[in-house]
């Protein structure tokens, strides 16, 4: 039960994911550990996750935990046609193709969700919102879930807030393994992987504005940086907006940024963030692409708009010629460039933010009914337990207080 391009692609697939497991070791032990006590025996999980490489391997750590899996990606243009051939091989029911209409896409959720899960696994909100939406009816099979990206949770919050949302949730974005390190480290290197390998082009010596400086802003920033960029903030934070100015960056509005910068990476969760207003301001050549969830920063119509010509200006890249006679490129259509344009996050970073996935959900499952309805933190045990282990493979060992500074660090009567 399966809706994919191509089963005939599944050796380069393969070859893919196997090259991750060996760069995943924290993943690779649960695996082990999930093969012996079977935490997910019984349980229906859908999941809706960039579907590439290091996705399908926690596909796999989850279903040897002894879980049915029903995958599905979190974008059309991130979708690895090989992996998902790969998945269905190895007899998981896989819906998803790189390239998906909107209907298509809409519909592969939805092939994920008819089959009543017991857990979600979600990245940017869609299947929450699919079953609260479209079958409320399913809800009560839930027992819970775990959401993977900020826009995720910010889309749970409101809901939660409305008193809309009907299970237990849990935030593993903000888990400390994921958002000091995938979103940092993380998005700063695979945005740029995916902006250097479709444009072909040296950063070094070029204004590249950021749009955003939460943690995923910040990556960007300091990558950039490093690649020898002179690098231009913007922001609607004061705070962030200092934080920028204390490390050494410009901090501009975007319609006066756009006047100068040659790269404009958008990372901020909200939309329209580069509207008609700073595209008129944009030098001849600007390169547009956006490194948030959704495909809404950068307003797409507002290029469409406004230009006299359209034309593929090289793979993955649409270019926009204004009647000013520049052109403004777009690569990826402004969907999430490091995906869309290259291969996501290193093997290393998400092998942290998957454990913390997969350890999210054995917890949910373990305590389905102690966990509250709503949006719920990471335990600190899963946050100190991923830790622990990637320092382990690393080969690092770490101090631990004795039990006269355990005495001494919780008193006040000192």
């Amino acid at each position: 039960m399966s809706d994919i391009r191509n089963l005939a692609l599944y050796e380069s697939g393969e070859r893919k994911i196997q090259w991750v497991k060996a760069n995943m070791p924290i993943l690779s032990s649960l695996e082990k550990e999930f093969a012996q006590e079977k935490p997910f025996e019984g349980l229906r999980v859908a999941l809706s996750v960039h579907l590439e490489a290091k996705t399908a391997y926690l596909c796999r750590v989850l279903a040897a935990g002894g879980a049915e899996m029903y995958v599905t990606g979190s974008n059309p243009l991130s979708t690895q046609d090989d992996v998902a051939a790969a998945l269905v091989k190895g007899g998981m029911n896989v819906f998803a193709y790189h390239g998906a209409t909107e209907e298509e896409y809409n519909e592969h959720l939805r092939r994920v969700i008819e089959i009543a899960p017991n857990i979600i696994i979600d990245d940017g909100g869609d299947l929450v919102n699919l079953i609260h939406n479209e079958y409320p009816q399913l809800i009560e099979n839930v027992i819970g879930g775990c959401e993977e990206t900020t826009t995720g949770i910010i889309r749970l919050k409101a809901m939660e807030k409305d008193g809309k949302l009907l299970f237990p949730m849990m935030a593993v974005n903000n888990a400390q393994c994921k958002y000091l390190f995938d979103n940092r480290y993380g998005t700063g290197q695979s945005v740029w992987d995916g902006i250097n390998r479709t444009t072909n082009l040296v950063v070094a010596g070029k204004k590249v504005v950021v749009a955003g400086y939460g943690w995923c802003g910040k990556g960007v920033a300091m990558r950039a940086k490093g690649l020898g960029a002179d690098v231009i903030v913007t922001e609607i934070d004061p705070i962030k907006a200092m934080e920028a100015k204390m490390e050494g960056f410009t901090v501009l509005p975007m319609v006066e940024a756009a006047k100068i910068g040659d790269f404009f990476i958008t990372v901020t969760g909200c939309k329209d963030v580069i509207t008609e207003e700073a595209m008129l301001n944009m030098k001849d050549g600007a390169i547009v692409c956006n490194a948030g969830h959704f495909n809404v920063e950068i307003n797409v119509g507002d290029l469409e708009k406004n230009a006299v010509e359209i034309a593929e200006k090289r793979n993955n890249i649409m270019g926009y010629k204004f009647a000013n006679g520049h052109w403004i490129n777009l690569i990826a259509e402004g969907r999430l460039v490091n995906l869309a344009a290259g291969d996501g996050h290193p093997a290393e970073i998400m092998d942290m933010s998957f454990a913390i996935q997969a350890l999210s959900a054995e917890y949910m499952a373990k305590n389905r009914d102690k966990v509250k309805v709503g949006v719920n933190f990471v335990p600190q045990e899963i946050d100190r337990n991923v830790a622990m282990r990637k320092l382990a493979a690393w080969g690092i060992s770490i101090d631990s207080l004795s039990p006269e500074q355990e005495r001494y660090i919780n008193s006040w009567n000192v």
